[in-house]
């Protein structure tokens, strides 16, 4: 489904916004740390969203929770695109955990570690130690998470089973987890299968139809689970549930 002609005459100069925008980010990186903060995660949360614009995403938060959510919380989403890189912080305002591989991003890389990215890599247990203990560090200053649960891109349907650092996570600081499913029309387009970086957006760029939607249910309390296995298995199996309400037949 192509965007109205109007829409995409605006592009370019949603392109043109982008690239000074991103300038501006980037040479903003390279002061020193002290002088990064609220204000430079509040500019790369802009900048998502003029990102989606210009791939001319059409990204819609659907609200399917009954309850109020809570002012803090641990955002976790299936993973089976790039886009929710982009599309979750957009939407949240959270600090992402990602791979280290995310560092030689071009351009991107260096931002997202000025905004307070935590990235690990996850075949070293020594990292994976660390980040735990820097998103846990995280959390006691008041911020909100976003971790994906399937331990990356694992395809367009839901993981055989989860990871449990979100969970462990949510248990020892008692912070809820707010689950997000996301919804992309054009499966075949958006899905992430391998291809480099560059290569996916540009297939997402040309999509056909750029109709995503994340849908929000209500939040998910850890005083209601003994252990981290037992809140994963749960938690998993209301996605299972969710993908056959969302997913294409």
């Amino acid at each position: 489904m192509r965007k109205p002609l109007t829409n995409r005459l605006l592009l370019p100069i949603v392109w043109i916004v982008l690239i000074a925008f991103s300038t501006v980010l980037y040479l903003l990186s390279y002061l020193p740390r002290t002088f990064s903060g609220h204000y430079y995660h509040f500019l790369s949360r802009v900048w998502c969203k003029l990102f989606i614009r210009a791939l001319g995403v059409e990204l819609k938060l659907i609200h399917k929770n009954r309850q109020p959510l809570p002012s803090q919380y641990i955002v976790i989403a299936n993973h089976p695109s790039v886009l929710e890189d982009f599309g979750i912080p957009a939407l949240f305002d959270v600090y992402p955990l990602a791979k280290e591989g995310v560092r030689d991003w071009i351009l991107l890389g260096r931002m997202s570690d000025y905004a307070g990215t935590i990235f690990v890599s996850r075949d070293n247990p020594e990292s994976r130690h660390n980040a735990l203990q820097s998103l846990i560090d995280a959390t006691k200053t008041g911020k909100n998470l976003v971790i994906f649960p399937e331990g990356g891109c694992k395809g367009r349907r839901i993981y055989k089973q989860f990871k449990y650092g979100a969970f462990d996570i949510s248990l020892q600081t008692g912070v809820p987890i707010i689950p997000v499913y996301l919804q992309y029309i054009d499966e075949r387009a958006f899905e992430w299968l391998g291809q480099t970086l560059m290569q996916k957006l540009w297939q997402v760029f040309n999509a056909d139809d750029k109709r995503v939607n994340y849908y929000v249910h209500d939040a998910i309390f850890p005083d209601k689970f003994n252990d981290k296995e037992s809140y994963a298995r749960f938690v998993h199996a209301r996605y299972l549930e969710w993908q056959e309400d969302y997913a294409a037949k």
